[in-house]
């Protein structure tokens, strides 16, 4: 049985509730329903079969029917982030090739402006009714499209195939240990590997999902009320819920979160108040997810006695092979993997991740940045990440980015960008200095520190080091043509 006839078995002859959205809820047999709708919809856009269809949605029951509507007739489609900026999407999609570009409702206007750009027409959809006949599957090679977050470059397309989709959704159902009776709650977008992934597999699965377009407070008070049992959160939404008393609200059967790690501190506040969650973690990409994954008793094992898991991104999930390319003195080099749930295996049956990283004594995989982030200083290898790491352990750094730039002796050096816990009091340089030089060797204390109000992130809240590097630069001919001008380091 192929996912997309596992979704349909699961779904089309159910009344139990599948999507439960803020207007309504919609059951198994009605998503399949809208499906119908909606692939009669997309083959009447008159697109090549096998075409990519860029689209603007949000997670709903009629955007996941176009999605199964389009993986069910060989048009399928390649979500994008509504929010990004006209410009973006436009090279996206131009990228692309598509003839046409697909938009709910609410983003008809940029839709509109994007295809103006491209020179393509655009189709807003409207709500999707529900049909009676059965769903009659046609897919090709690939069931959906998802875009990288384009940290290094422009976005690249991956493909989601229906093998490995169905091999995805049976690694994860273990994973987060999720089933029929489960309801699961995510605020992550559509056009994200960790927002449409996870909401395939509880859907797969059986599982009700409960998504929201924004996270706050009242839609997580909610929550309790719709029965929710697992919830997607990113570790900042985790400190908010905390610092409101509100973790609890919501009694979960599991707790899973990515993007990047939680301290030690937060974790025994969260089993604290919620001592029976499962507190999964997962590290992957979009094209290939999950590689690694923390489970319940690496948390719970954390928090009693080796918090040093925590550094970590834990342990290959099941059936996966992992491999450190190249390992320099320290055992880092670029992270490999390969298993039947991943997109992007190159020719030689490897995941090139382009994340560095160092497996220790225990299994564990512990992350160093990309590998086009490394910095060589005077031939010593440094990576960024690392830095970032300790120096965000500081109680008075708020957010750090720290980024290798140019320098006429070493070849490369350090910056750091600091975001204060207190904007008027940030720490001083000598300050930081002492407290990384702690952890760090050296060579990789930053030479260059500047106070900063945000990091520069993109819609996947990642980094983008090259916003710092010419940040840095700029700063710095500021000063080279102004000499009495501040650098605005820190302290200064």
């Amino acid at each position: 049985m192929t996912w997309l006839e596992r979704i349909c078995a699961v779904n089309e002859s159910s009344d139990r509730t599948a999507v439960i959205s803020d207007e309504s809820s919609v059951t198994g047999r009605e998503l399949i329903g809208k499906t119908v709708t909606a692939a009669d919809l997309l083959v009447d856009l008159d697109v090549q079969p096998g075409q990519p269809i860029p689209a603007l949605l949000t997670t709903n029951a009629d955007a996941l029917a176009l999605l199964f509507g389009g993986a069910a007739v060989n048009r399928p489609l390649a979500p994008l982030g509504p929010r990004q900026a006209t410009a973006e999407l436009a090279e996206t999609v131009r990228r692309g090739g598509s003839s046409v570009l697909i938009a709910e409702a609410a983003f008809a206007k940029i839709a509109r402006q994007v295809a103006d750009v491209v020179g393509i027409r655009t189709v807003t959809i409207p709500g999707l009714p529900v049909s009676s006949r059965p769903l009659h599957p046609e897919p090709g090679s690939t069931a959906i499209y998802l875009h990288t977050a384009g940290t290094t470059g422009f976005p690249k397309c991956v493909p989601l195939t229906d093998s490995v989709l169905d091999a995805r959704a049976e690694l994860l159902r273990r994973v987060i240990g999720i089933g029929p009776d489960d309801r699961y709650a995510t605020g992550s977008p559509l056009h994200h590997i960790g927002g449409l992934g996870n909401v395939l597999v509880a859907l797969t699965a059986g599982a009700a999902v409960i998504p929201t377009t924004r996270f706050s407070l009242d839609w997580w008070r909610n929550l309790k009320l719709l029965n929710a049992t697992h919830c997607l959160l990113v570790p900042s939404m985790i400190e908010m819920l905390l610092s409101e008393g509100l973790l609890d609200a919501v009694t979960l059967t599991t707790l899973i979160y990515g993007a990047s790690p939680i301290t030690v501190d937060t974790l025994r506040r969260v089993l604290q108040v919620l001592p029976d969650v499962a507190m999964v973690s997962l590290y992957g990409q979009t094209e290939g997810s999950p590689i690694t994954s923390l489970s319940p008793d690496d948390h719970r094992l954390a928090a009693a006695k080796d918090p040093d898991i925590l550094c970590s991104v834990g342990r290959p999930v099941t059936g996966l092979r992992l491999q450190i390319d190249e390992p320099d003195s320290e055992g880092i080099g670029e992270v490999l993997a390969a298993a039947a749930h991943l997109s992007a295996q190159d020719a030689d049956g490897w995941l090139h991740t382009g994340d560095l990283g160092v497996v220790d004594a225990s299994g564990y995989l512990h992350l160093r940045g990309r590998r086009h982030d490394m910095v060589v200083r005077g031939g010593e290898n440094i990576y960024p990440l690392e830095v970032e790491n300790v120096l965000s352990a500081h109680p008075a750094v708020a957010a750090v980015g720290v980024v290798g730039v140019p320098d006429a002796r070493l070849g490369e050096t350090l910056a750091a960008f600091i975001v204060p816990a207190d904007a008027a009091h940030p720490p001083p340089p000598e300050e930081l200095s002492i407290f990384a030089r702690a952890s760090l060797a050296g060579f990789k204390i930053p030479q260059y520190w500047y106070s900063a109000d945000e990091l520069p992130l993109n819609s996947a809240g990642k980094l983008i080091r090259a916003t710092l590097h010419a940040s840095h630069l700029e700063r710095q001919n500021a000063r080279a043509t102004y000499p009495g001008q501040s650098a605005q380091f820190i302290g200064e």
